[in-house]
């Protein structure tokens, strides 16, 4: 993919992010053909945004998941710190297009992590979180329906990354696995879904170890500080305008959102 046709798709995309609309696809003459043109775009996407960028979120960690977007591995797109929200959060009209959560495991590294020939094991990298979260991620797309473009499209499109609220850090558990902790997500009160810790890649950690060496083998150095959001740890969970959302993550503590 040459660079005035990724050029024009992050300026596409960067416009729709801006004025919160959505399309149905980029133009053919500036559509990723594979993952590489994908990444290509959300590099070139964070360059023309300007927005501080607070780590990484994974998307896809479960096979289904991936099977339903025709690949095998996960992928990764930027958090921006102007979408993070501190829970309890309330999101306001006009700046997402999508009314849906998922729970998820999130952590903040305390060393920077720079490419180095052999691969980081996941001993190493779990002695490197700083704190772990739990968060709400409420995905949003660029496009009208995301279930209708190819993971190309969803990687050039920060991966569908919306807005991430973060709850508080529970430092016992830093070090702890937690494959086995469950989440129940309550909509109004009443109980919408369940998820658990092992369906993100067999566990949080996991995703950790993959998006670490993934940016790596790039060239990439995930500074001390970056904060990860690992995946849904539940199915999709769709609410509309007017629902309280909250997270039981068990140890880790409940967190809230609504939508105004």
């Amino acid at each position: 993919m040459d660079k005035k046709s990724i050029s024009r798709a992050a300026a596409l995309l960067w416009d729709t992010l801006k004025s919160n609309s959505q399309i149905d696809t980029l133009p053919a003459n500036c559509r990723p053909q594979n993952i590489t043109d994908g990444y290509l775009i959300q590099d070139q996407l964070e360059k023309i945004s300007g927005l501080s960028v607070t780590g990484y979120k994974v998307g896809a960690t479960n096979a289904r998941v991936q099977n339903g977007f025709g690949i095998d591995s996960p992928f990764y797109g930027r958090l921006y710190n102007k979408f993070i929200y501190k829970e309890p959060a309330s999101i306001p009209r006009g700046i997402i297009n999508s009314y849906a959560i998922e729970p998820e495991f999130d952590f903040i590294i305390n060393k920077d992590m720079p490419p180095r020939e052999v691969p980081y094991t996941k001993t190493e990298i779990v002695e490197s979180i700083e704190s772990v979260h739990p968060a709400i991620e409420i995905p949003d797309s660029r496009y009208k329906d995301w279930f209708k473009v190819k993971a190309p499209d969803l990687i050039a499109d920060n991966a569908i990354s919306g807005v991430l609220v973060l709850g508080p850090a529970e430092p016992k558990l830093r070090t702890k696995d937690l494959s086995d902790q469950t989440v129940e997500v309550l909509v109004n009160g009443d109980t919408a879904g369940h998820g658990i810790g092992s369906n993100v890649l067999g566990g949080p950690w996991n995703v950790l170890t993959w998006l670490i060496n993934n940016l790596n083998s790039k060239g990439v150095t995930v500074n001390s500080g970056s904060l990860i959001t690992t995946g849904s740890a539940s199915d999709v969970i769709y609410c509309k305008p007017g629902d309280k959302v909250e997270c039981n993550f068990g140890e880790l503590g409940t967190i809230s959102v609504e939508f105004d």
